[in-house]
């Protein structure tokens, strides 16, 4: 995937996996209730800082805080955009 948006320093562009809508056990979850999803995808990432190259390249799977980052919409499609300090985790 291509975007056509450069983070900058030490930040990244994350588009969230889907909500989950339905339950191990088939129960389907009602849109106010779902939980905001913690993992995603990084679309787009910036270069780091002098002193603190990028750890997370385009293409990872991440988990990231609940809280984390600001929502933007770019051409219609959802993303994340927060420092690479946020990111727990590559999956």
């Amino acid at each position: 995937m291509s975007v056509n948006l450069k983070p900058l320093a030490d930040r990244v562009l994350i588009e969230p996996a889907k909500a989950e809508e339905i339950t191990a056990s088939g129960i389907i979850i009602p849109n106010t209730a779902q939980e905001k999803p913690q993992k995603g995808v990084v679309v787009a990432a910036g270069k780091g800082t002098k002193d603190e190259p990028m750890t997370v390249k385009v293409g990872d799977s991440v988990l990231y805080g609940k809280f984390s980052g600001s929502e933007i919409t770019f051409e219609g499609t959802d993303y994340l955009i927060m420092r690479e300090s946020d990111i727990f985790a590559i999956i």
